[in-house]
């Protein structure tokens, strides 16, 4: 594990697994997580004979969470300033939900940097501005706990939540450990975010990953991805929002395979 600045003077928090000299792989977190969100990918990419290099997304985790609204262009300047550091020339992506649409953003403005990239639960535009501003103010107001359960029903379904309390709990303990101020800093940057325009130039090699069931990036905001990509692949998955752990045994498959170059 370890820390990087970036170019504006943020710590960033990172973490690597699997040999050195491995293809690396990068996992970027969703709004209100970390990168323990990729428990269940990072040691079976290891084992694929990936580099892994997960980190916390500015803001949240062990990284910095500087005061003031965000921009998804620094969040994805974030990566480059961590790539750069590691000395990684090229690498794969998978994102979910805001870590989707940081690969959205990467994959336009610095396509020569990823081979492939799987954008997962995500969208190039998140409406409505009101809804955004309301989700802020109830962080500001009452803090994370706030919005824990609102978002936790959202992100998994309630067949999961029953089944797997444990694995429900966890998910639940990350959104109350992020920083307010980290948390609210990033809505901003999802509220101000629409990538609809960049969608038709993207060249890198493209997975979109679809939760039947998510309500938070639908499944219509997948397919207008998708649909835009040319090229680009579609998995659709039986989960809501976390399809990475409501359905990792598929998600795994699907994922690591076609990162690493093992489908079209």
């Amino acid at each position: 594990m370890g820390e990087v600045t970036t170019g504006d003077g943020v710590r960033i928090h990172y973490e690597m697994e699997g040999r050195a000299d491995n293809p690396p792989l990068v996992f970027s977190n969703s709004l209100g997580t970390n990168l323990h969100l990729w428990d269940a990918q990072a040691a079976e990419a290891a084992r694929k004979g990936f580099r892994v290099i997960r980190y916390d997304q500015r803001g949240h985790g062990n990284s910095e969470a500087p005061v003031g609204d965000y921009t998804q262009e620094r969040l994805g300047l974030d990566v480059i300033d961590l790539l750069d550091a590691l000395r990684v020339d090229k690498a794969a992506w998978c994102g979910l939900s805001m870590g989707g649409m940081a690969g959205i953003w990467l994959a336009r403005r610095h396509p020569q940097r990823f081979s492939r990239m799987a954008l997962c639960n995500t969208s190039s535009y998140m409406p409505t501005h009101e809804f955004w501003n309301a989700r802020i103010e109830a962080v500001r107001d009452g803090g994370m706990e706030a919005i824990a359960d609102t978002v936790l029903e959202r992100w998994l379904t309630p067949g999961f939540r029953q089944r797997e309390p444990g694995e429900t709990s966890r998910v639940r303990q990350m959104i109350v450990a992020t920083n307010p101020i980290g948390y609210v800093g990033c809505c901003a940057a999802i509220r101000d975010m629409d990538f609809r325009g960049l969608l038709a130039d993207i060249e890198v090699p493209v997975l979109v990953v679809i939760g039947a069931h998510d309500p938070a990036t639908t499944p219509a905001q997948g397919e207008h991805i998708a649909e835009r990509l040319p090229g680009s692949r579609k998995a659709v998955l039986d989960g809501a929002h976390l399809s990475n752990i409501e359905c990792r045994g598929p998600f795994n498959r699907i994922v690591l395979d076609f990162l690493a170059g093992s489908t079209p």
